[in-house]
């Protein structure tokens, strides 16, 4: 099933997207819901971001390569980590897809993208394990972790750097029956493949965080959980745009431009 969350005549919905139409619900994928049979064509509604999540998780380095690349910049040893490590970010860097990311003024030309998996809970966890970890997930979605280097190097925490206005789009819906053994996550550059990797092939998995996470903290329906990225990423200037294609949820697209 394909869950979005919509604009159209001024008023926010869920809805089940079934082809080029989307069919209006009543309720939501977290709390149960009724579907009404009123369709709408997808071109007709603005996309809104999937949900409004609880808590915004997101997995510490998580792709060897990206691990490698970024130490052969710094001219230093990778130095892969030991453990799942989790951050979080704010929900006032989401945005929609086509949305625009927006370039701070006082941002250097170090604006980079991260095309991200996003694990969405849809079901309260604690003490999980392993095995059953999947369970708890409703679907996927796909993010971009928007990211400025020059202030990530330069701060002692993230704040802006991944955290600034319209640093996190996320969407365009969610996706059930995808399989995150089966993705291949692309990143294409005004149309250019920049970034390519297997989405599963993560140093620790999706389970393995869900598992190490529900030790410590309780997970809720409408958590989320964006897991890494791998490879080299490149700089973003005004005028790009940048899509994240995740095979089996969709393409997550997004132009850039300067704040005035």
């Amino acid at each position: 099933m394909r869950w979005i969350r919509y604009q159209y005549g001024g008023s926010n919905s869920y809805g089940i997207v079934e082809g080029d139409k989307v069919e209006q619900v009543s309720g939501d994928p977290f709390d149960g819901y009724n579907r009404t049979g009123h369709k709408l064509p997808l071109s007709a509604v603005q996309i809104r971001i999937p949900f409004e999540p609880r808590t915004f998780y997101a997995a510490g380095i998580n792709y060897e390569e990206h691990v490698r690349e970024a130490a052969a910049l710094l001219g230093r040893e990778p130095d892969l980590p030991e453990k799942a490590d989790v951050g979080y970010r704010a929900n006032n860097a989401l945005i929609a897809h086509d949305e625009p990311i927006i370039i701070p003024k006082d941002a250097t030309e170090r604006v980079q993208y991260e095309g991200e998996l996003v694990v969405v809970i849809g079901k309260r966890v604690k003490h999980v394990t392993e095995a059953d970890a999947f369970d708890c997930i409703l679907g996927y979605t796909v993010g971009n972790d928007v990211s400025e280097r020059t202030w990530q190097a330069a701060d002692r925490t993230m704040w802006r750097s991944k955290n600034a206005d319209t640093f996190k789009p996320m969407g365009p819906w969610i996706e059930t029956d995808a399989n995150p053994a089966d993705m291949q996550t692309t990143v294409r550059l005004n149309g250019d493949v920049v970034s390519q990797f297997a989405t599963n092939n993560m140093i620790f998995g999706i389970a393995h965080y869900i598992s190490e996470m529900t030790k410590y903290l309780t997970l809720f329906p409408g958590d989320m959980i964006w897991m890494g990225t791998d490879g080299a990423t490149d700089n973003m200037k005004a005028g790009d745009v940048v899509e994240v294609d995740i095979s089996g949820i969709g393409v997550l697209r997004n132009p850039i431009v300067m704040e005035e």
